[in-house]
């Protein structure tokens, strides 16, 4: 399960009105190949989800995730930060045993 911080919820929020997208609109977490630690974090807006897919819903924000990458985001928390050393969506994983120094790629 993937679950959404306080701050994190309110952001998505915002960003989904900001970019017009309505309710039914789900934030889609998963995980690529590449960056320098191997893998990578995609997060996007996403209306559809497959038969395979996992549907998560924590503080009234559902989150669609793949069969694969649940695998690596198990018990991942989705945080938000507005402070000064960094703005952005940051990801919670206790999986990773190695995260890159700007924390957007991570190994196992």
């Amino acid at each position: 399960m993937v679950t959404v911080s306080e701050a994190a919820k309110t952001k998505i929020v915002e960003l989904r009105n900001a970019e017009g997208h309505q309710d039914d609109y789900q934030i889609r977490v998963g995980v690529l190949g590449g960056g320098c630690s191997g893998l990578t974090y995609n997060l996007e807006f996403n209306s559809d989800s497959k038969p395979t897919d996992m549907i998560f819903e924590d503080k009234g924000v559902k989150i669609i995730v793949d069969k694969k990458s649940l695998l690596y985001l198990a018990g991942t928390i989705l945080e938000f930060s507005d402070g000064l050393n960094g703005k952005g969506f940051q990801f919670i994983n206790p999986n990773a045993t190695r995260t890159c120094g700007c924390g957007e790629s991570f190994a196992v």
